[in-house]
C-alpha cells in the first residue's frame, strides 16, 4: 500500500480502527501524514514546527506494540497536532512570539500526556497569534495562517493553525484552546468542528500564576473534521488533575456514545444574534437555514429573543476588563523570568500585542467588580434559557473570513471593535457553558460556523445535537482538494 493511499481523507476514528484491525500500519499513516504536511503546509502555514523524526520513531514504537500484542489505546497510531501555546517535551513552544522563538519545553502539558497515553502521535505544533491574543493568526515568528478555502483570508484565531491543518487534511485531529472564542473562531473560518467544553472538564494546570486564576474562563478542547472525532479526542483529554483546583471530577460521561443519540426529544432555542451582536445578512441566512437540520432530525426548534441580557458594548467592555488583567499579569510573569516586554523587548512584539496590552488602561478594583456583576448577569440569562431548552443555537461569527489585515470596522452597519467585535463567542467563556462550533454552510464560497450551546456539563447534549446536524447535512466532501 502506498504512503499516499488516502490517509488524509480518513477520520481519526477510522484510522484508529484500521490500525487496530491491521489494515494500516502506524508507520504508513505517519509517513503519509508527514508527506502531506511537507507538500502542502506552505499553502496555509498551519504548522510552525514539524516533529518528523520524533513522529517516525513513535510510529515505529506503535508498530512494535501491535506486533507484541500489547493493549492499544483509542488513538493508537493516530497523528495529532498541538497548538504552539502548549508544551511537548523536547519541542520548542514559541507562543507565537520572538521572545520565545527558541524556547524548548521540558515537560508535556497534561493533555499531551493523555493523548500520548492513548497512543496518539504528535506530528507538530500549529501556528497561533502572539501569546494567543488574536482572533486571526499572525505573528513575527511564522507569519499569517490562511483558511484553505481562500489563501488570501484568515483562518481565525487563536487556534488558527489547528483549523487550517484540519481543513487542509494535514491531520485528522488537533488541539485548541479558547479564552474568548479561540477554538470556535477558526472552526468557523475553516469549516471544521471545535468544542469548547465546560470550564473544568479538561484539566489545565498552568504555573506559576494560575493556581487560582482571577479570570477562570480559559478552556482546552478538541478540533476535528467530524463530531465523532471531536468526541473521541475529548474523551481522551477530559478529566481532573490534582494540580488544577478548577478541574471537575470524572462523572462517567460517554462522549462518543452521545454522537449516536437521537434528538427527537430535544427542544432547541435559536437566536440569530444573541440579542446583542451584529451579524451580516449572509451569515444570518446560512445559519438560519442550517438550524433546519435540527427540525429535520425531529427536534423542536423555536426562535428566541436574547438571551444575553447585555448590549454588545457591555459585553465587549466586560471581556476587555477581564482580559486586560489577565494579559497584564502575563507580562508581569515575563518580567519575573528576565524578559522586558514593557521596555527593551517591546520592539520584538507585534503591534496588536502592544495595542492590546501596553496601550490599554489598567483596570481598577471597582471596574473588575463591576465586570464580575455583568458576567454573572450573562450567566444567569443563559442559565434561564437553558432551563427551558436543551440547546441554544447561534452563529459563531458575525462575518465570513476576511482578507489578511482587513479587520472589520463595521458589521451589519454597526461600528465594532475591529479586533474582536465580530465574534459571538465571549458570553460562553464568561459562563463556562460547553459549546461546539460546527459547519453551517457557505457564503460566497467561504465557511460559516454555527454554535451549539448546552447546559454546564451537558456535553452529551451538545455532541448529540452537533452530530444530528452532521448526519442531516454532511460536510465531509466540502474541503478543498
Amino acid at each position: 500500500m502506498s504512503q499516499d493511499s488516502g490517509v488524509h481523507d480518513l477520520t481519526a476514528t477510522g484510522l484508529a480502527r484500521q490500525i487496530r484491525d491491521g489494515d494500516r500500519s502506524p508507520v504508513e499513516v505517519v509517513d503519509a501524514t508527514l508527506s502531506r504536511i511537507e507538500a502542502r503546509n506552505d499553502r496555509t502555514n498551519a504548522f510552525v514546527t514539524v516533529t518528523d523524526e520524533r513522529a517516525r520513531e513513535a510510529a515505529r514504537e506503535a508498530e512494535r506494540a501491535i506486533a507484541a500484542g500489547e493493549p492499544l489505546g483509542p488513538l493508537h497510531g493516530v497523528p495529532v497536532a498541538v497548538k504552539d501555546l502548549d508544551d511537548v517535551a523536547g519541542v520548542r513552544t514559541t507562543n507565537g512570539s520572538l521572545l520565545f522563538e527558541d524556547f524548548v519545553a521540558e515537560e508535556n502539558s497534561v493533555f499531551v500526556d493523555r493523548l500520548l497515553e492513548a497512543g496518539a502521535i504528535v506530528v507538530g505544533k500549529t501556528n497561533t497569534p502572539e501569546f494567543g491574543l488574536g482572533c486571526w493568526t499572525h505573528n513575527r515568528v511564522a507569519g499569517n495562517t490562511a483558511t484553505p478555502f481562500d489563501l488570501d483570508r484568515i483562518s481565525g484565531g487563536s487556534s488558527g493553525g489547528a483549523g487550517a491543518a484540519l481543513a487542509d487534511r494535514l491531520v485528522p485531529i488537533a488541539q485548541g484552546s479558547d479564552t474568548g472564542g479561540s477554538i470556535r473562531t477558526p472552526a468557523s473560518c475553516c469549516g471544521v468542528v471545535g468544542v469548547k467544553p465546560t470550564y473544568g472538564r479538561v484539566a489545565a494546570p498552568r504555573r506559576p500564576d494560575a493556581y487560582i486564576s482571577h479570570t477562570p474562563f480559559s478552556h482546552l478542547g478538541p478540533m476535528a473534521r467530524t463530531v465523532d472525532d471531536a468526541a473521541l479526542m475529548l474523551e481522551v483529554m477530559a478529566g481532573p488533575h490534582p494540580k488544577d483546583p478548577f478541574s471537575a471530577p470524572d462523572d462517567g460521561t460517554d462522549f462518543r456514545a452521545a454522537t449516536d443519540r437521537p434528538v427527537d426529544d430535544m427542544k432547541i432555542a435559536y437566536s440569530p444574534d444573541l440579542g446583542a451582536f451584529p451579524v451580516e445578512d449572509d451569515v444570518r441566512e446560512v445559519v438560519g437555514d442550517a438550524v433546519g437540520a435540527f427540525a429535520d432530525a425531529g427536534a423542536t426548534v423555536e426562535e428566541v429573543d436574547g438571551p444575553v441580557d447585555l448590549s454588545h458594548d457591555e459585553i465587549m467592555d466586560t471581556y476587555y476588563t477581564f482580559a486586560t488583567v489577565l494579559w497584564e499579569s502575563l507580562f508581569d510573569t515575563l518580567e519575573e523570568d528576565g524578559l522586558d516586554p514593557r521596555g527593551e523587548d517591546r520592539d520584538r512584539l507585534v503591534d496588536s500585542t502592544v495595542e492590546t496590552i501596553l496601550e490599554s488602561e489598567s483596570v481598577s478594583t471597582w471596574e473588575y467588580a463591576a465586570a464580575n456583576r455583568k458576567r454573572t448577569q450573562v450567566y444567569d440569562s443563559l442559565r434561564e434559557t437553558l432551563a427551558e431548552y436543551d440547546l441554544l443555537v447561534t452563529p459563531t461569527l458575525g462575518v465570513i473570513p476576511f482578507e489578511h489585515g482587513d479587520l472589520p470596522e463595521t458589521v451589519a452597519g454597526q461600528s465594532v471593535d475591529r479586533r474582536r467585535g465580530w465574534l459571538l463567542t465571549q458570553p460562553f467563556n464568561f459562563s463556562g457553558h460547553p459549546v461546539a462550533s460546527v459547519p453551517a454552510g457557505f457564503a460566497d464560497g467561504l465557511p460559516v460556523g454555527m454554535q451549539v450551546v448546552g447546559s454546564r456539563f451537558a456535553e452529551e447534549d451538545v455532541l448529540a445535537g452537533s452530530a444530528a446536524v452532521e448526519r442531516q447535512r454532511p460536510w465531509h466532501d466540502a474541503y478543498p482538494e
